[in-house]
């Protein structure tokens, strides 16, 4: 796994996400790498701003964990 944090990220309706796309390489010769149809896509709860010191601890804008999102009263279960 490989992760950056982006100063400038893509943002869907002004809100951070991330995309995860599975994929299993079956062989190395020859190369066979099957990529599953579902995924998974999470969202952070307040909208983006870039960072600052007065927004720096504002864990609902800035991550998109599950575990910390469901607890800001703006999160809608899916």
């Amino acid at each position: 796994m490989v992760q950056v944090y982006l100063d400038n990220p893509l943002l869907y309706k002004g809100l951070k996400f991330d995309m995860r796309v599975y994929a299993l390489v079956a062989g190395c010769d020859p190369l066979r790498i099957y990529i599953y149809n579902e995924g998974l896509v999470r969202f952070a709860t307040e909208k983006y701003e870039r960072v600052s010191e007065e927004n720096i601890d504002n864990m609902y804008m800035h991550l998109t964990n599950y575990a910390i999102n469901k607890d800001n009263p703006k999160y809608v279960f899916n």
